[in-house]
């Protein structure tokens, strides 16, 4: 009779028990009431409040205490609070202490149309975000005859700017003219910098932060009533 290799008997059983245990563990985790919510903004701006996410994350139920861990729906929960106009991305998932955690990343405006009597925000992808009611974005006033450029070159235009510290400090004002041609306002200065229309965008720039790291040095800028970047070789400036 052969004899039992008890290592083996042993081995199995340890086996068993660790995936009765963890089997266990699951469902009573599984089975545990959810007790609270907690929200985390990537970004340190808030454009939409705190009791606004909870409320996106909990609307499908009566209170917050009525969900329980096994039948949640994450996927529907991150769905319910990217629908608010104002979150790019949501990740929720459940904690094992009984959380719902939701992190939320918000879209980022890049300017601020106004047009006619609307006024609203124009994030990083182009496309429209309203205003906040609990936050206002340092970016950019864009105005004007907004049809009359590509969308794709005034995102282009508009995610340098955003991009560039000095610029995205300095640039305050887009007026859009017909036909095309750009005139911007600069924080600080009172001439117009006539840009023309969005094209070499970043040669342009370079051209008018040389400028005026050179003209910042004599109060003689303080004279100008237009900076003229149009022409890509030089910057032409005219006095008031």
């Amino acid at each position: 009779m052969k004899k039992l290799n008890w290592n083996n008997i042993r081995l199995v059983v340890m086996v068993l028990v660790v995936v009765f245990l963890y089997s266990f563990s699951g469902s009573r985790n599984e089975a545990r009431w959810i007790k609270s919510a907690e929200v985390e903004f990537v970004q340190e701006e808030s454009f939409i409040t705190l009791d606004k996410v909870n409320k996106l994350l909990i609307q499908s139920y009566d209170t917050i205490t009525d969900i329980r861990k096994d039948k949640l729906d994450l996927n529907k929960l991150e769905k319910s609070v990217e629908s608010n106009p104002m979150i790019e991305k949501a990740e929720v998932y459940a904690t094992v202490d009984g959380k719902i955690k939701a992190v939320i990343t918000q879209k980022t405006p890049v300017a601020r149309v106004y047009e006619g009597a609307e006024s609203y925000y124009i994030d990083r992808k182009g496309n429209r975000m309203p205003l906040s009611e609990s936050y206002t974005a340092r970016v950019p006033l864009l105005t004007g005859s907004l049809s009359e450029i590509k969308k794709e070159k005034l995102q282009e235009l508009l995610l340098y700017i955003y991009n560039n510290r000095f610029l995205s400090k300095n640039i305050i004002g887009i007026a859009v003219k017909p036909g095309g041609s750009l005139v911007m306002k600069s924080r600080g200065y009172g001439y117009d910098i006539q840009f023309g229309r969005p094209l070499n965008i970043e040669r342009k720039f370079k051209n008018y932060m040389a400028f005026l790291q050179d003209a910042a040095k004599d109060s003689v800028i303080e004279n100008y009533k237009t900076v003229n970047l149009k022409f890509t070789q030089q910057v032409v400036c005219t006095k008031k």
